[in-house]
């Protein structure tokens, strides 16, 4: 397997995930192995590496709608629990490369 957990397992259905929301290009789903009470993460369809990754695809167009889902995700969970963090990480804190971000709330469970 490749270093992107999101194309190799989620993207292509080998690994089954609790959608949230979604769009043509973007996928917003329950994660896998949660760190918080409520932990969704939000990433493109398409393979792009990072935020800061030069990739044709990664374009501001794509990044808006990015985030268009990470505000509806993060207002909902907000209405839910009373507040949310979202997060994204790059170079060496990012662990899968691809673009992914984390919307969160609750205590941490691991």
């Amino acid at each position: 397997m490749s270093n992107d957990f999101y194309c190799d397992e989620v993207l292509n259905g080998k690994t089954q995930v609790n959608r949230v929301y979604e769009t043509d290009r973007v996928l917003a789903y329950h994660h896998t192995r949660p760190y918080y009470e409520h932990h969704v993460v939000v990433i493109p369809k398409l393979h792009v590496g990072s935020l800061i990754s030069g990739e044709a695809e990664n374009t501001e167009q794509l990044l808006l709608e990015v985030l268009r889902v990470i505000k509806k995700v993060a207002s909902d969970m907000v209405l839910q629990t009373g507040a949310a963090k979202v997060v994204t990480n790059l170079g060496d804190y990012q662990e899968s490369k691809h673009m992914h971000w984390h919307v969160v709330s609750g205590q941490t469970i691991r």
